[in-house]
């Protein structure tokens, strides 16, 4: 029996969508208003959900413990407060919440090993949510 949990948190942060492959002209058309210099923040819903046969003593999947430990250690320290632009794995990326939700899918499907993650899901508004689940990434044969 394969069971599936899903754990919710949220987190505030800022960024601003700005690409050094355009101009300043492109980038507002491409960004709109998220291109504003200053940034702006969002209070972020993230949704990660696991996967496995539940351990036969405990019943669970995971122990909420474990996997609220290392989303707290690895994810919510990083991001919390923090602008997007400035952190490590945006380095090189637009801070998009596309790109975020996969950056995330694959810190937590490369170093969470108490489960399978299946997915990570990120609302940035009550319009606006991104999923991810991994994939055939750009650029792989």
């Amino acid at each position: 029996m394969k069971a599936h949990l899903t754990r919710r948190y949220q987190f505030s942060a800022s960024h601003r969508l700005h690409s050094e492959h355009f101009d300043e002209r492109q980038n507002r058309e491409i960004y709109g208003k998220c291109n504003n210099p200053h940034g702006h923040g969002h209070n972020y819903k993230l949704e990660v959900t696991v996967s496995g046969e539940p351990n036969p003593e405990t019943g669970m999947v995971c122990n909420l413990a474990d996997l609220d430990s290392f989303v707290e250690r690895e994810i919510m320290l990083n991001l919390q407060f923090s602008n997007l632009n400035e952190v490590e794995i945006f380095r090189n990326k637009v801070p998009t919440t596309e790109n975020l939700s996969r950056e995330l899918f694959h810190l937590l499907r490369e170093q969470f090993r108490l489960a399978k993650v299946e997915k990570v899901r990120i609302e940035e508004t009550m319009m606006n949510s991104f999923e991810y689940a991994g994939g055939r990434e750009l650029g792989a044969l």
